[in-house]
């Protein structure tokens, strides 16, 4: 850890009254002198003293924990992970927030966002500013939902497997992660030395009993005799970022919309096990295909929004799916071989996009990366003149940029929901259904 400078801040504390839930997993606060304040682990109206964690008398903000709790909020528990809390597991943000204060809290966020970056309200987004639990997880206050069906465990210098800390490289051993799913927690992964090893990621399938360890090894290290709780396949993340098989199957079988899945090499899969049905049925709600439909699915991973389609439109119906990832293309032709009708390109879809041809489409589901799709891309969907695009986003700040970027060229939110597939931390999962703007509600 490098010496703070001189002027830094680092380490004081403050006593404070919480102000709103900001986008990131914390709140507002200032000190006596109107330095504005990121605050994690306290909630919205208490009265604190926090420690700050980053900053320095030339920040424009700090960083800062709530260390203790002055006067607290009717929405405040004990959290129910030892780990959690200020200097400790970085994995959560809101475990000290009853669940329901917790779906508040993203929503503001959400509403926040919608109104600062696309100048919109809840009302005129079409959204009724509630955020929806998952099937199965409302669970009592000071319980924790097992829901993360994928953990990246960080090693640390004794080998132990723990999460990092909020925003460092230091590792939190741990016994055992409360929100991950039992499929996770029984492979036992904290239980044994991973020395050697930079990273271990666990995952559980939620559509079979497949269940999968990627492992990072440290420069030069040899890779441990893998022996769990659980029969596991293994893989190896080599030197230049390439996934090979150790031994077991190289992917995992997923289940979605009455449909197997095969995911390869830890590809990207919804983390909580209800996330994809979930979200194609709110994508499919919204686009309401009809047979002989055309449509693109952008960013289309192993083919989960592909596949709903190519159900829907029927045999005069077509589907383009566009993956950059190479592996994940590969397994989205697989998943989707039988369908005559549909089409996976590899690329990025800014490029691979224009390279079709297409100039015009009935339907859009784009699911982009967390930093969103961006303006030119926004630009070239909203000229192919779809009837309706789903847009399905990670991170409420990006979608409200493109959703304003859409509004540039002639779309506006017909719809929007919020769906809590994150539990205990702050990411929020939305699904947008844009239409031509012309056409009015």
């Amino acid at each position: 850890m490098q010496n703070a400078p001189e002027s830094s801040l680092v380490g004081v504390e403050y006593e404070v009254e919480v102000g709103p839930v900001a986008h990131g997993g914390h709140c507002i606060a200032r000190t006596g002198g109107g330095r504005v304040l990121f605050v994690r682990h306290a909630l919205p109206g208490e009265k604190v003293v926090v420690r700050v964690t980053e900053g320095s008398e030339d920040s424009r903000f700090l960083r800062a924990d709530a260390v203790r709790v002055l006067e607290a909020s009717k929405d405040r528990v004990e959290a129910p992970c030892p780990y959690a809390g200020p200097g400790k597991c970085g994995g959560c943000d809101w475990q000290h927030a009853k669940p329901g204060a917790q779906r508040r809290l993203k929503g503001e966020v959400v509403a926040e966002q919608l109104q600062r970056l696309a100048g919109l309200t809840p009302e005129e987004a079409g959204w009724d500013g509630t955020v929806m639990p998952a099937e199965g997880d409302k669970v009592p206050a000071g319980e924790v939902p097992a829901w993360r069906t994928r953990v990246q465990y960080a090693v640390d210098a004794d080998g132990h497997a723990g999460l990092r800390k909020h925003r460092s490289h230091d590792v939190q051993p741990i016994a055992r992660c409360l929100i991950a799913a039992p499929g996770v927690s029984e492979l036992g992964i904290e239980q044994r030395d991973w020395s050697g090893m930079e990273s271990v990621d666990a995952i559980a399938a939620s559509g079979s009993q497949d269940r999968q360890v990627v492992l990072t090894p440290r420069p030069g290290a040899r890779l441990p005799l893998v022996e769990l709780n659980r029969p596991v396949s293994v893989l190896r993340v080599a030197e230049d970022g390439g996934v090979h098989r150790v031994h077991g199957r190289p992917f995992v079988r997923e289940r979605a919309d009455d449909r197997t899945y095969r995911v390869g090499n830890g590809g990207f899969w919804q983390v909580h096990p209800q996330a994809a049905d979930t979200l194609v049925r709110a994508v499919m709600q919204g686009l309401l295909p009809r047979k002989g439909d055309t449509a693109l699915d952008l960013y289309c991973g192993a083919g989960l929004f592909a596949g709903a389609l190519a159900d829907r439109v029927g045999d005069k119906g077509a589907v383009l799916g566009i993956e950059s990832g190479k592996r994940a293309v590969e397994d989205a032709r697989h998943n989707l071989e039988h369908f005559d009708r549909v089409r996976i390109e590899q690329g990025k879809v800014e490029q691979a996009l224009p390279r079709t041809g297409i100039t015009e489409v009935d339907l859009i589901v784009l699911d982009p990366p967390r930093a969103g799709a961006g303006k030119q891309t926004v630009k070239h969907l909203a000229g192919l003149g779809a009837r309706r695009i789903a847009y399905v986003a990670c991170d409420p700040a990006a979608l409200a940029r493109d959703i304003a970027y859409f509004a540039e060229a002639g779309y506006r939110v017909r719809t929007l929901r919020a769906f809590d597939l994150f539990p205990m931390t702050h990411h929020v999962e939305c699904v947008a259904i844009l239409e031509p703007a012309e056409k009015g509600r």
